[in-house]
């Protein structure tokens, strides 16, 4: 139990420091980012009794509206309704930054739980597959999440409610793609090796452009300490 366990949690640590480390500035409060895993982590229940509320009932009988959009829906909603109202105000969310630090955060603590849940039923054989697949996925569409959340939080007012859209319908189109990939029966690896490439290119660009950001945010704050000192 405790190696199933282990082989279960590692991933999600491990890039889950990755991106934490990548932070330029001042480190997030780790007691904030294992509240955020938290939040994740229990957002795996009540998907999942969703989702088996709406499979016993056949409301959506097709595999492609089951298992594709359906889930993918409801797995980046909760998500991106964790950071709006959990997290979008907190005082430590000061620098666009932080937005990928949460979504990668809560993204990984639903994905923790699912593969702790797949592999106590299924076992140990697909542990190394998972940990390339579905965690760094789900790590992935948090990045790229939690990167316009952070850009919507620091942008002119106008563009806000774009960015906050974007949030959700970024993250959702390629979670639709990865489930749809995975419908394909005998060509998954085929397809699921470039479009994994293409997503830890995508979501590794959003961090460039989020360390910019933050920068420049450091930057218009001081400047603007800087004029209330002089006058």
């Amino acid at each position: 139990m405790f190696v199933l366990l282990s082989c279960a949690i590692a991933p999600a640590l491990a890039l889950l420091s990755y991106f934490y480390l990548r932070k330029e500035i001042s480190k997030e409060p780790s007691r904030l980012l294992l509240h955020t895993f938290i939040y994740g982590a229990i957002l795996t229940f009540p998907i999942m009794f969703i989702q088996h509320v709406l499979t016993e009932e056949h409301l959506f009988d097709t595999l492609f509206l089951r298992n594709v959009l359906v889930t993918s829906a409801l797995e980046e909603f909760f998500k991106w309704l964790i950071l709006m109202v959990a997290l979008y105000n907190h005082i430590d969310f000061d620098d666009p930054y932080d937005g990928i630090l949460y979504g990668a955060s809560v993204s990984l603590g639903f994905a923790t739980v699912e593969n702790i849940l797949y592999l106590l039923n299924f076992g140990m054989d697909e542990a190394f597959l998972r940990a390339l697949l579905p965690v760094s996925s789900h790590a992935l569409f948090g990045v790229v999440m939690g990167f316009y959340i952070g850009r919507a939080k620091f942008t002119s007012t106008k563009k806000i409610k774009y960015e906050v859209f974007y949030a959700l319908a970024a993250p959702l189109f390629l979670h639709i793609i990865y489930n749809s990939i995975l419908t394909f029966t005998g060509l998954e690896i085929l397809l699921m090796v470039p479009f994994m490439l293409f997503l830890w290119i995508f979501g590794l660009s959003k961090v460039k452009q989020a360390h910019i950001l933050s920068r420049r945010t450091r930057f218009e704050k001081h400047e603007y300490f800087i004029r209330e000192d002089t006058n």
